[in-house]
């Protein structure tokens, strides 16, 4: 992690995915952000349910001081006025992408977890606030980052990145397929079915528009997260896929600061969910850093001593 640290932030945007997909921008579409954070911190990945009356909106939580995210969940009212804020999925392990549906008379989230070294899906004991294991989804040798299920034509279709090209100069999108949620999950032959860095990342809520599915993808040409767009499938079948992405989701200037990037549009019935970013470059963060350095040094010269 650099000096320069992502600061992200949540939004309820009053307008609901397709209108946004439709007109291309955020602009002129109010917006309710969630309350300030803690000091180097961020709430990003926004996922919503409407339960009650009441809508969930489930996040990741990350402290750039312990480098692990959680999920939290904060409860608003039909006016968008916030309720209560409570943690519901802590693991050893980093946690974020927390992509909640309902399906199968359940409700499920299935978080990205890479570094388990798996994916694990899990159900609700309790809404919103308990749930389990039900399942691990799969993939053969791949452990998906930002795995997003969507139920289509008969089948639930799985679009992610494999971890081992997180980093890599050049995204790929890969696709599986199931006849449920328990699978048994078949990686699509043509895997990776698109290579670029500006439309390969999932971000977000697909949906059908004009009788094709759209699904919100990140551009991460010029930053990580730089952008949305609408990456559009012509073709989505077992045996063929075909795709085009359209332009970057326009962002309003009256988000300042954070202007620097969006990288969730999640759509929640008549709102959609959002997260922009501003980066940080602060003294605290260049002490919080070295910090974290100096610690890690000292632990390798401990261990090295020791071995002596």
């Amino acid at each position: 992690m650099g000096l320069r640290k992502d600061i992200w932030r949540v939004g309820i945007v009053s307008s609901p995915l397709q209108h946004i997909l439709t007109q291309g921008t955020l602009e002129g579409l109010p917006v309710v952000w969630t309350p300030p954070m803690r000091r180097f911190c961020f709430r990003a990945d926004p996922f919503g349910l409407w339960r009650d009356g009441r809508l969930h909106v489930f996040v990741e939580d990350y402290d750039y001081r312990v480098r692990i995210g959680s999920i939290d969940v904060f409860i608003y009212d039909e006016a968008l006025r916030l309720l209560e804020q409570r943690k519901v999925l802590q693991t050893p392990w980093h946690l974020s992408y927390p992509y909640v549906f309902e399906a199968e008379g359940q409700t499920w989230m299935l978080p990205e977890a890479f570094r388990s070294g798996r994916l694990t899906l899990y159900r609700c004991k309790h809404f919103p606030d308990q749930w389990e294991e039900a399942s691990v989804i799969d993939l053969g040798d791949d452990i998906a980052i930002d795995a997003t299920p969507f139920f289509h034509d008969g089948l639930w279709w799985l679009f992610y990145v494999p971890a081992r090209c997180r980093a890599a100069p050049v995204g790929e999108l890969h696709l599986a397929y199931a006849p449920s949620l328990s699978g048994p999950w078949q990686r699509h032959h043509a895997n990776p079915v698109r290579l670029d860095s500006a439309s390969t990342r999932p971000g977000g809520t697909p949906c059908v528009l004009d009788g094709k599915v759209v699904l919100p993808v990140q551009d991460c040409t010029q930053t990580y997260g730089g952008a949305i767009r609408p990456l559009t499938f012509d073709t989505l079948t077992p045996d063929r896929v075909v795709t085009h992405a359209g332009a970057p989701i326009g962002r309003p200037a009256s988000y300042a600061p954070y202007t620097e990037g969006m990288h969730t549009l999640a759509g929640v019935g008549p709102v959609t969910l959002i997260d922009a970013k501003y980066t940080d470059l602060s003294a605290y963060g260049i002490g919080l850093q070295a910090w974290r350095e100096v610690r890690q040094f000292s632990s390798r010269l401990f261990f090295h001593n020791k071995r002596q």
